[in-house]
């Protein structure tokens, strides 16, 4: 294997009088971007020895002498007020930027054999628009960008887009996840660019289980492009999901792989619910992983790990690697959490196990939405993170084996059985808008009403319009019109209508000492417009309070309810009684 690397090095070196740079065979080069500036600026081609090893640098006493340096993510501490800290005071500086849904292996536990559906490539970031939330994140605090998947490497901009974050001033560090297929052709130019670092995922050491498991060739091409890495001064992190029955027989062999090579086999524990059904039974906990290593390996000892460290960091003395877990399962890190994560879609989720997301890519698309406005969306999504996602639960065989039912993770698993029975949700669990498409086209109506209760002395004043701000009950009228026209603008999966009629009225009832608000809205089209005669009278209702607030603030809106509806599957009428 590693004559291999040292072959694909050569191979690659043997180009280095521009032909990678310069439009050859190697990388595809843009007139446009510059970029070959950026990558030659940032990092040097590197000088090998070919005929000898290159010295490694044990990086657990973190040498100085390495190229790449680890990334000290406690180095930086965000202000209170940066969109980027959450209410409980977790500074996210590391942002997880998936590039693509695609992927060139078929893992087993992963996808079906035929693949996923993929979305239209209009539903995707394009190359221009992740850099500029890159940038905008970095402005607001991030430092380290990791670039995921899908598998990024089947992007033919990977290179060129390593090489425009490099670019960032403030961003330190740009790494890479990747199934390692193609890394002996890319790694160099990627290292050009100025990657700083890079994982890889490999669940088996073994050729013929890689191509079960991934049904597909190429396990050899893994390996080379593993002691690729090395040769190039990397120390990339082998990424391992343990799974009982599956790969348990060969933990042993990936600690042996750190004997002779500086790499850092992370064992990552395997989520016990997917596919709507749950696996417990498969599940390896961290310190039984321990505990099988030890029997083999008694000298093996934990090291030092860092205050965001995901990983608990081990190794055998005398060996060049070290091993991780990754306990998200028994033991999770959300107190120290410091990441976010950006979908190919240009969702923004706040934690892998959440199933809340927002649309960067939607606002960013419209027109009238400014930097600084995304830059609130993000920190109003930031600040909707919780203090532990739904899986993190103290682990216990029993526990596991026999969850009860009010297991957070259960109640999710629940909820994402549900998703195919909800008319607004796919069968992924994301939001989605309704297909009306099939529906016929009738004439649709709907009544609504609000209550705001004002007081007696501006009861007085509304009826007298003598209030600074003018004719409460006009303005309240044209807010509520504004309002239902605008609906589709506010709800984020109502349809666009075009109304035929809106009607807004607003009464001053002086016996109650309130004003109320009823709507009327009508359209000929194939979905209702109770959402809209519900806006409408809302709408209204926060126009008096706005009115009236300079007056007092002992003001109660109440009372917001569909009155009727009509021209539907179905209609809805409310009783006389209810509407008195």
């Amino acid at each position: 294997m590693r004559l291999l690397a040292r072959h694909a090095i050569q191979a690659l070196l043997r180009q280095e009088n521009g032909e990678l740079l310069g439009g050859g065979a190697g990388v595809r080069r843009k007139a446009t971007t510059g970029y070959p500036n950026l990558a030659t600026a940032r990092a040097q081609p590197a000088h090998l020895d070919l005929e000898k090893p290159m010295q490694q640098v044990d990086q657990r006493k973190v040498g100085t002498n390495s190229t790449h340096k680890p990334y000290n993510s406690h180095s930086l501490k965000l202000s209170q007020n940066s969109p980027l800290v959450d209410t409980f005071g977790r500074h996210h500086t590391y942002l997880r930027i998936s590039l693509t849904e695609r992927c060139n292996l078929r893992c087993d536990y992963c996808m079906p054999a035929e693949g996923v559906p993929l979305q239209p490539k209009a539903n995707l970031l394009t190359t221009e628009e992740i850099l500029k939330l890159a940038r905008i994140f970095v402005e607001q605090g991030v430092r380290k960008i990791r670039l995921t998947g899908g598998e990024p490497t089947v992007r033919r901009d990977i290179v060129e887009m390593v090489a425009q974050m490099k670019a960032l001033p403030q961003l330190e560090h740009v790494g890479i996840t990747t199934n390692g297929l193609v890394l002996t052709r890319l790694l160099l130019p990627l290292q050009r660019a100025g990657l700083d670092s890079l994982n890889i995922s490999l669940d088996t050491l073994k050729r013929e289980r890689f191509e079960k498991i991934t049904r597909r060739k190429g396990w050899e091409r893994v390996i080379a492009g593993i002691d690729l890495a090395v040769q190039l001064g990397y120390r990339p992190k082998v990424n391992c999901v343990l799974m009982r029955d599956f790969n348990e027989d060969e933990i042993c062999d990936f600690v042996e792989f750190t004997r002779d090579r500086p790499v850092d086999v992370r064992f990552i524990e395997y989520m016990p619910f997917s596919g709507n059904k749950w696996h417990t039974e498969r599940l390896i906990s961290y310190k039984d992983t321990v505990n099988i290593i030890r029997k083999r390996y008694p000298e093996f000892e934990a090291l030092p790990n860092g205050p965001n460290d995901t990983s608990k960091a081990y190794a055998v003395p005398g060996f060049k690697g070290q091993v991780g877990f990754i306990t998200s399962m028994t033991e999770h890190f959300c107190g120290t959490c410091n990441r976010l994560r950006l979908t190919a879609d240009g969702n923004i989720k706040v934690c892998l196990f959440g199933n809340k997301e927002f649309s960067l890519r939607d606002a960013m698309r419209r027109e009238d939405v400014t930097e600084e406005q995304l830059v609130d969306f993000i920190g109003a999504a930031v600040q909707r993170k919780k203090r532990q996602h739904a899986g993190a639960a103290p682990y216990h065989p029993h526990f596991l084996l026999h969850p009860p039912a009010i297991h957070p993770a259960r109640l999710q698993l629940q909820q994402l059985r549900s998703c195919s029975h909800l008319t607004h949700v796919n069968a992924q669990g994301k939001a989605q808008m309704v297909d009306v498409g099939a529906k016929p086209s009738t004439t649709r109506l709907a009544r609504a009403e609000a209550t705001v209760q004002v007081g007696e002395h501006l009861t007085q004043l509304i009826a007298a319009n003598e209030l600074a701000k003018g004719d409460v009950l006009t303005v309240a009228q044209l807010a509520g019109i504004m309002g239902a026209k605008r609906t589709s603008e506010l709800i984020p999966l109502c349809h666009n209508i075009s109304l035929s009629s809106v009607k807004v009225q607003a009464t001053l009832l002086r016996d109650t000492h309130s004003v109320r608000l009823e709507a009327s809205v009508r359209c000929s089209g194939q979905t209702g417009v109770e959402m809209e005669a519900l806006t409408a009278v809302s709408i209204a209702a926060l126009t008096v309070y706005d009115m009236c607030k300079a007056v007092s603030h002992d003001i109660c809106i109440t009372n917001i309810r569909l009155l009727s509806k009509s021209g539907g599957k179905r209609d809805f009428r409310r009783e006389e009684q209810e509407i008195d």
